[in-house]
């Protein structure tokens, strides 16, 4: 037993040494990596019989910090709170963004209703669209913390944490750091299962804002379940944060080596990521029927890749972002008035990889759009609000912060 217990502390002490000897000798320009505790103040997360998830979260991501800075010199870590604070989800982001971190690492503990205490397990999502309800159930009560934010309709664009037509604006996300987001979250689900011996529930995606506003490959890390009597323990035992949290710094370590190795090699691209140029628009003729393709067949996931460029609009500052709303696609161009559109005009659409997909209310006052997007709504309950600049479109988040930005000149 004395045998087994020295020789597992070696194998860990060879690890942090072998560690930060890589970390060492990497390039003298800082990697930055976000390390994110959920919840906090007056945000509890969920809830168990001893311990909250905010608590957990927190010692849980003090702790990767910890190791990161002591073995790896030339990574800065920032945090995106080291107390017990309220921040909001795009203020997390915005901490991210503003780091132009490399990585971001969201920290959270999950938690089941009554009847489910003996779910057990640790898993890690990446940005997506959720396939199964359980993802979705996750990432809406990550998602309602927005709920207790002040003025949280206009901060994510009238988004409904509760509500499942919400989510299919994750339909359209073009995520361009998917790639490296899912290695990482299968690096750190491998750690939790050899190094930790965690149930492993895998590696998934889902509909989470706080990875939707982040420009850089992010996880979000349900580390157990505090519903479950036997896993709290664990969760808030001393033993049961280290081994998480050491599981996740070794994933990150191996994703670091990797990422190192890449970037010493330029001359080879990703072919995954190569951008497309971009299609030209053509103007919108009188046809007649159309077969009605829903957001769930529509989409191909490779389309995401694209770059588009939408119908011209009458706004005098083209460098400033256009917002419109998006309520409508098919396979076909419909014509002008098309009783389809429940009356809507004048009409505008883009066109992506063959479906036509039909806006409203194109103005450069965010505010404005807003309040016909609420108008729309009632009509579309699938509409959400989309944003382009110079013609092409943009991420929606990244046009409302500049809409603030020249708003306050």
């Amino acid at each position: 037993m004395k045998f087994k217990v020295l020789h597992k502390i070696l194998l860990v002490g060879l690890l942090c040494l072998t560690a930060s000897l890589h970390c060492s000798t990497a390039e003298a320009k800082d990697f930055v990596v976000v390390i994110d505790a959920g919840h906090g103040g007056h945000d509890p997360g969920a809830i168990g019989r001893k311990g909250k998830e905010k608590e957990i979260n927190l010692v849980v991501a003090l702790k990767l910090g910890k190791l990161i800075e002591r073995n790896c010199k030339n990574v800065k870590v920032v945090y995106t709170r080291k107390k017990d604070v309220f921040v909001t989800l795009n203020g997390r982001a915005d901490i991210a963004n503003k780091a132009k971190a490399d990585l971001f690492i969201s920290i959270h503990t999950n938690s089941m209703p009554k009847g489910h205490q003996s779910t057990q397990g640790a898993e890690t999502y990446t940005l997506g669209l959720h396939r199964t309800a359980d993802n979705l159930n996750v990432a809406k009560r990550e998602n309602s913390v927005i709920l207790i934010e002040d003025n949280y309709q206009q901060r994510y664009a009238g988004f409904n944490p509760n509500s499942s037509e919400s989510y299919i604006i994750f339909e359209f996300i073009q995520d361009k750091y998917m790639k490296q987001s899912v290695r990482l979250a299968t690096l750190i689900q491998k750690q939790f299962r050899n190094y930790a011996k965690r149930p492993d529930k895998g590696v998934h995606q889902a509909g989470f804002l706080v990875l939707r506003e982040t420009y850089m490959p992010s996880v979000l890390i349900e580390l157990g379940y505090i519903s479950s009597p036997t896993e709290e323990n664990y969760l808030l035992s001393d033993a049961g944060t280290s081994a998480l949290a050491n599981s996740i710094y070794n994933a990150f370590v191996s994703y670091k080596q990797e990422h190192d190795a890449e970037s010493h090699d330029k001359s080879i691209p990703d072919a995954v990521y190569v951008p497309v140029q971009p299609e030209t628009v053509e103007s919108p003729t009188n046809d007649s029927t159309t077969e009605i393709i829903t957001p769930d067949t529509a989409i191909d996931r490779s389309a995401q890749k694209k770059i588009i460029k939408t119908t011209p609009v009458a706004v005098s500052d083209t460098d400033r972002p256009i917002f419109k709303i998006q309520f409508y696609i098919s396979s076909e161009k419909l014509s002008k008035g098309n009783p389809k559109f429940k009356g809507l005009s004048p009409v505008n659409y883009y066109k992506e990889d063959g479906i036509y997909k039909y806006t409203y209310g194109e103005n450069a006052d965010y505010n404005k759009v807003y309040k016909v997007f609420k108008e729309v709504r009632a009509k579309f309950k699938d509409a959400f609000i989309i944003a382009t600049k110079n013609g092409k479109k943009v991420n929606v988040h990244e046009a409302i912060n500049e809409f603030k930005r020249n708003r306050n000149k």
